[in-house]
């Protein structure tokens, strides 16, 4: 393994590891019992069952199956492309994926907590989802800027 691996890997994983940490703690911050609420945001606790706004519930118990699937495809893909310019963007994916399957499987759904609601009602997310986002974004940029991402 060169040096370049060795640095993919370490930004990888630690990246991972500190989204996980950081959501989980909030998560559990909220399943605990705090709630506040405004007028323009509520901080709440609801299980989400399915993925965004509620989609493919119906999938039940698979859907874990499936997102664990995925997360593997995604971080093998990322270990094949051997770019470190994706180690960031791809832990920050990876560890909102991970927090968010794992409350799957510990709460039988994804601990959101976040209700935006002034103006018009929106989706209640958490920080994982926000780093799932962000990552999306950052891989268009990489995409269409290939010249931000040297190796």
């Amino acid at each position: 393994m060169n040096r370049g691996q060795i640095r993919l890997l370490t930004i990888l994983f630690l990246t991972i590891a500190g989204i996980f940490i950081v959501d989980q703690n909030i998560k559990t911050i909220f399943v605990e019992g705090f709630r506040y609420y405004t007028e323009c945001i509520d901080l709440i606790l609801v299980y989400n069952k399915g993925v965004a706004f509620s989609m493919f519930a119906f999938l039940d118990e698979w859907l874990k199956y499936i997102q664990l699937v995925m997360v593997g495809g995604i971080l093998g893909y990322i270990i094949y492309l051997k770019k470190v310019c994706y180690a960031f963007p791809a832990g920050l994916l990876l560890g909102g994926a991970i927090s968010n399957v794992y409350d799957r499987f510990i709460h039988g759904g994804v601990v959101d907590m976040v209700y935006w609601h002034c103006g018009f009602d929106f989706a209640v997310f958490n920080f994982a989802d926000v780093m799932i986002d962000l990552a999306v974004v950052w891989f268009l940029v990489l995409h269409f800027k290939p010249h931000f991402c040297k190796s």
